[in-house]
């Protein structure tokens, strides 16, 4: 009995001690479930974080390459294209304009009629007639006369029959309005009122010249009637580009004085004018325009043009 006793026990103490194995191992096996589960758990969502992040940079990554090679790519280079064709047009036009405004901005022609008597063409078409008395060419409109003083070989404005509503004549009155020598800009020339005279002929208060300076820069100095000025020697820094210079020696300066004077202002290109005494039908000699031994001279005969350039 006792011994059977004790195997009893033994069995009883057995199946209990494997039933506490068993609870304890499932207890172990939960607990190392719900710790796995929580670790992966908790890994799961960091390394979906981590791979949405790299998917959506791969995407965004992904969606730029796209456009670089693709639309956003050939617009770029298409914008590209065509700014450039546009500065291409644009210097063109920029430059056609320049060109173009050149042509505006040309040149004046001088139409010499002779003795001091002369047709001023602008670049724009304007007409100017200095000192009208000799030879033909009168039959343009006038836009402007220019008288440098009364002598009646300086004064036939009924020559000029054509002119403008707007035209305007300049005098040495207008020149010398107020005591001083007075410019007008016209827009088409500007014209500047200079000393003349200083002679017993020629009265400085009552006489003067004139410097022309047309819209492409070009300058055109007029002695009109005189002798030396005192103003001359302020007009060799004008760097003008053309003079024309009185000579006759009988009401003005005589050929020697005018070279002197040619000498002083020193413009580019130096054309005696006013080179015998006035009268009717001669307005011009040969012999004494070759007398005129100066740098830069130029001859200019009655009926002949000089493009102002």
């Amino acid at each position: 009995m006792k011994c059977n006793l004790s195997d009893k026990v033994r069995r009883k103490a057995v199946v209990f001690l494997l039933f506490c194995t068993m609870v304890l191992t499932l207890a172990g096996c939960g607990s190392g479930a719900k710790d796995t589960g929580t670790t992966a758990a908790a890994a799961d969502p960091n390394q979906t974080t981590e791979n949405s992040a790299t998917v959506t940079e791969a995407s965004t990554n992904a969606g730029t390459d796209t456009k670089k090679p693709g639309s956003e790519g050939e617009v770029t280079e298409s914008v590209t294209e065509k700014d450039t064709a546009t500065e291409a047009n644009t210097e063109k036009e920029a430059g056609e304009g320049t060109e173009s405004e050149g042509e505006n901005m040309g040149s004046a022609v001088i139409y010499y009629q002779g003795h001091a008597s002369m047709r001023i063409t602008t670049s724009g078409g304007e007409t100017i007639y200095v000192d009208p008395f000799m030879g033909d060419g009168y039959e343009n409109e006038a836009d402007l006369i220019l008288i440098t003083h009364g002598h009646y070989d300086h004064t036939q404005t009924d020559l000029i029959r054509n002119r403008k509503a707007d035209c305007r004549t300049i005098t040495w009155k207008e020149a010398l309005e107020g005591g001083s020598h007075q410019t007008f800009d016209l827009g088409y020339v500007k014209v500047e009122a200079v000393e003349a005279g200083y002679n017993r002929n020629h009265d400085v208060s009552n006489c003067v010249g004139y410097i022309l300076t047309f819209t492409n820069g070009k300058s055109v100095y007029l002695s009109g009637d005189t002798s030396t000025t005192p103003q001359m020697k302020e007009l060799a820094g004008r760097n003008l580009d053309y003079a024309f210079f009185c000579c006759d020696g009988v009401y003005n300066m005589d050929m020697a004085e005018a070279i002197e004077c040619a000498k002083t202002v020193g413009a580019k290109h130096s054309i005696p004018y006013h080179m015998v005494p006035s009268d009717n039908t001669n307005g011009f000699d040969q012999a004494v325009a070759e007398s005129f031994d100066v740098p830069g001279r130029i001859i200019l005969k009655p009926g002949e043009e000089l493009t102002v350039e």
